[in-house]
C-alpha cells in the first residue's frame, strides 16, 4: 500500500534548493515519486509527490521536522495528503 503525499516548496531562488530538499527527504527515507519545479520571477516553486511508506516518523513528527527545515532553509515547505491536495485543486 502506498502512502503518497504532496510536498510543496516555495522560496526565493538560489542555488541548492533541490539538493537541500532531496537530502532531507533521503535522510527520512522518503521516496520522491514525481517532481515538478518552476521559476516565477525570483521565486522558486516545487511540487513533489512523495511516498512516506518507509519514513520512520509519523505524520505529526514529520510535520514538525519539516517546519524546522523550513525555518532553517528560509523556504515555505508544506506536506499535504495526496487525496486532500487533489480535492483542493480539482477544477
Amino acid at each position: 500500500m502506498t502512502d503518497y503525499s504532496v510536498l510543496t516548496v516555495i522560496g526565493k531562488d538560489r542555488i541548492g534548493i533541490v539538493a537541500e530538499v532531496a537530502t532531507f527527504l533521503a535522510q527520512h527515507q522518503i521516496n520522491i515519486i514525481n517532481i515538478s519545479q518552476q521559476l516565477m520571477d525570483d521565486y522558486f516553486t516545487m511540487i513533489i509527490l512523495v511516498d512516506l511508506a518507509e519514513c520512520p516518523q509519523n505524520r505529526t513528527e514529520l510535520t514538525q521536522l519539516l517546519m524546522q527545515q523550513s525555518k532553517a532553509t528560509a523556504l515555505d515547505i508544506r506536506l499535504q495528503d495526496q487525496q486532500l491536495f487533489n480535492a483542493m485543486y480539482r477544477i
